[in-house]
């Protein structure tokens, strides 16, 4: 069984077009007009307490890293803060992208633009990458955010834990940007108009890793290092965690996300640190909800979706043997129990 060239740049691109399956339509479950509009209204107010709740405990969490260097505190110290830092950065990034975060289009920008740089992420390039992915949701050739290609490898798993693999991609298309170009994958997607911004951005973020390098070896303390930037690395964990239960194991190349992303129930701790993107097969359906109506949007829709998960436990018993079995079984996926039509 011939593996399949995940490369936006290669054969199932084509292929991908060939077959009607880019930039195509999806399927959306019905849902009342009114009730939507209602639900798709942005408000300042929720996303600002959620803002300031998320960076007062990071920076608590980064003044006990400080207070406890170096000590056996430390390591639960950077646990914390590295989680805040590097994987609650990543719900932030991402609905701030989507923009519906906040009703004010500033507030999303310098939101979008901190986390960005929290998670190794260049702004623009990566606003577009994920445009890409919800316009062609785990469409082989075309998504360039497809996490389990298969063959499934468990060490680049393991490895993206602690972001080793993300973050070698991202610091390739930071080097393109200091050159003044992208990368032939992200020109796939990012309009040339956004060429000069993204290369500006990551110019910027290169800037800053240069600072903080620089102010490390300067006071030859780690401290610096270990506050602004690896936190992306060792803090990663949770990310993972979460992101895994989007896809992982579903579908490839099908027009129904009802086939290719999961909803999982989680308690309020993790839905705050998720920004509620465990409803993620509603968001994929109707991306301009902001995060906070993504539980009414389920009670809209339910009736029409697989039954969610009840809890990451229940979740991962489904994802892992199917990973598993994607290491050999190219073809194998889980395949959701869809709501009979009714008679």
């Amino acid at each position: 069984m011939t593996p399949r060239s995940y490369d936006l740049i290669g054969p199932e691109s084509a292929r991908a077009s060939e077959r009607g399956l880019a930039g195509a339509d999806w399927y959306h479950s019905p849902v009342d007009r009114e009730a939507m509009l209602e639900i798709m209204k942005r408000t300042n107010l929720r996303a600002s307490l959620d803002t300031i709740a998320w960076l007062m405990l990071t920076i608590a969490a980064g003044a006990w890293v400080v207070m406890s260097w170096v000590s056996w505190w430390t390591i639960p110290a950077m646990f914390v803060y590295g989680t805040l830092y590097g994987s609650a950065s990543d719900a932030r990034w991402h609905e701030c992208g989507h923009r519906t975060a906040f009703k004010s289009k500033t507030a999303n920008l310098v939101v979008y633009h901190i986390a960005s740089f929290m998670d190794v992420r260049e702004p623009v390039s990566w606003r577009w990458s994920h445009n890409r992915h919800h316009a062609d949701t785990i469409i082989v050739g075309r998504d360039p955010e497809i996490a389990y290609q298969r063959p499934i490898r468990v060490w680049r798993i393991v490895a993206d834990m602690f972001g080793i693999l993300s973050t070698w991609a991202e610091f390739q298309k930071y080097a393109a940007n200091v050159r003044g170009r992208l990368t032939p994958a992200a020109a796939d997607y990012v309009p040339a108009r956004e060429v000069s911004r993204s290369v500006f951005w990551g110019r910027v973020h290169v800037t800053i890793w240069l600072v903080v390098i620089a102010t490390a070896v300067a006071t030859t303390s780690l401290l610096p290092l270990i506050l602004i930037g690896l936190p992306s690395l060792y803090g990663r964990w949770l990310l993972v965690v979460f992101g895994t239960t989007q896809h992982a194991g579903l579908a490839e190349d099908v027009l129904d996300h009802r086939l290719n992303t999961r909803t999982v129930r989680m308690n309020p701790v993790s839905r705050f640190l998720y920004l509620n993107m465990n409803y993620h097969l509603e968001h994929h359906m109707f991306p301009s909800v902001p995060y906070r109506n993504l539980p009414k949007l389920h009670a809209l829709v339910r009736d029409d979706l697989p039954a969610p998960h009840r809890g990451m436990v229940a979740a991962y018993r489904e994802i892992i043997p199917a990973l598993w079995r994607q290491r050999r079984d190219l073809d194998h996926d889980v395949r959701p129990a869809l709501p009979s039509a009714p008679a």
